[in-house]
């Protein structure tokens, strides 16, 4: 068996679809969606097709390390979103050709299904409340939600009230929140609003700095026990290395579209497990990120939690949904999502919507923000 064909499809609302063929007409679908960023991860592909075009799919091994360590240059989000792409469609295609999902190929199911939590939005706590009761009427028991809109670097803890006030209202509805700070708080804020949040007794504080910072996630963690999650912009093992050696985080989120794919983020979370840290994968991308993401806790004891990107604010014209001619499988059910149990990744692709919408092309970017004094501020 020999790979013939690698394509890419810039899928809106802001994806990139990967389909490997065999010359003898196995195929396999992976995402390598990097949002933002597109076209650099779709220009990455040229590479994995001079390496890889005539190579045997099912080595899928060798392909990682040969596209990792082969190119000299190594790592960031956009060869390993490639490159993570490239690998759950190997998977995929392998597992199709076996007639197995990739949780029994990477050593067998411990788990039947996974808890889910899906995002919501609002700047006022009666809209909080409302998203939050639509969440739980859709079947999800916890939600995440941003902290904060943009913050300068200093300020008082009365910005904070609302925050809280926030976090309360979906509390209310009977949610557990996680609270994404997104690299948005500088130190000197993020070390006040950690303190102020720990009696809301949250499921996980996420990014409440910039992953590039360890000195200054050592400082929050020390002064609090609210658990600290992280990693959605580190891309390898060794980037996680660092991390998971400082015992600064609770929950790491690799992603599974730009941390290398299954198989890396399979290595990430043995290394995590190794040091009594949990997984929950990062996921406000599309259903074949997603079907990987059930696919590694379907053989991976310390995934914890699952994310979902079902209605997100993102996914305007098309939705989680769009492009799956069997949605059943991504369906929530008393707040979990089962772990399939068709082949590959177990999700199956409308080959000719996803052809049909690659015609248009989407150019999603993330939106710049500014403080009131008209500096940059993170987004």
């Amino acid at each position: 068996m020999k790979i013939g064909r690698i394509e890419t499809f810039l899928v809106p609302p802001r994806w990139l679809f990967v389909r490997v063929e065999s010359e003898d007409g196995a195929v396999g679908w992976g995402e390598a969606s990097l949002e933002g960023h597109a076209e650099a991860v779709e220009g990455a592909f040229e590479a994995l097709r001079d390496r890889f075009l005539g190579y045997d799919p099912r080595r899928i091994e060798d392909i990682w390390q040969i596209a990792y360590r082969g190119g000299f240059y190594r790592g960031g989000p956009v060869l390993m979103s490639a490159l993570s792409g490239l690998d759950q469609a190997l998977w995929d295609l392998k597992g199709r050709v076996t007639g197995l999902p990739a949780w029994d190929m990477l050593g067998g199911r411990v788990r039947d299904k996974i808890r889910a939590y899906a995002w919501i939005g609002g700047d006022r706590p009666h809209e909080i409340a409302e998203a939050a009761a639509a969440r739980k009427a859709q079947g999800f028991s916890a939600v995440k939600m941003n902290a904060t809109a943009e913050l300068d670097w200093l300020g008082t803890p009365r910005l904070f009230d609302d925050v809280v006030r926030r976090v309360e209202a979906a509390q209310g509805q009977g949610m557990d929140v996680g609270l994404d700070f997104h690299g948005r708080v500088h130190k000197p804020m993020a070390k006040q609003l950690a303190k102020m949040l720990e009696p809301l007794g949250l499921l996980f504080i996420e990014e409440p700095l910039l992953s590039e910072n360890w000195e200054g996630l050592a400082q929050i963690a020390a002064i609090t026990s609210t658990p600290i999650a992280l990693g959605e912009r580190l891309y390898s093992r060794w980037d996680f290395k660092s991390l998971l050696a400082s015992a600064t985080v609770d929950i790491i989120q690799p992603d599974l579209s730009h941390a290398g794919g299954l198989s890396e983020c399979r290595r990430i979370a043995a290394m995590a497990e190794a040091a009594d840290v949990a997984v929950a994968p990062h996921c406000p991308l599309g259903p074949l990120a997603l079907a990987s993401c059930l696919q590694l806790a379907g053989c991976t004891p310390n995934v914890a939690i699952q994310e979902i990107s079902l209605g997100i604010h993102y996914n305007v014209g098309h939705d989680l949904l769009s492009f799956v001619t069997n949605p059943e499988v991504l369906a929530t059910v008393d707040g979990f999502l089962a772990i399939p149990e068709g082949p590959g990744l177990g999700v199956d692709i409308d080959e000719a919507a996803v052809r049909a919408a690659d015609r248009d092309r989407h150019r999603w970017r993330n939106p710049v923000w500014h403080n009131a004094d008209g500096s940059f501020a993170e987004w």
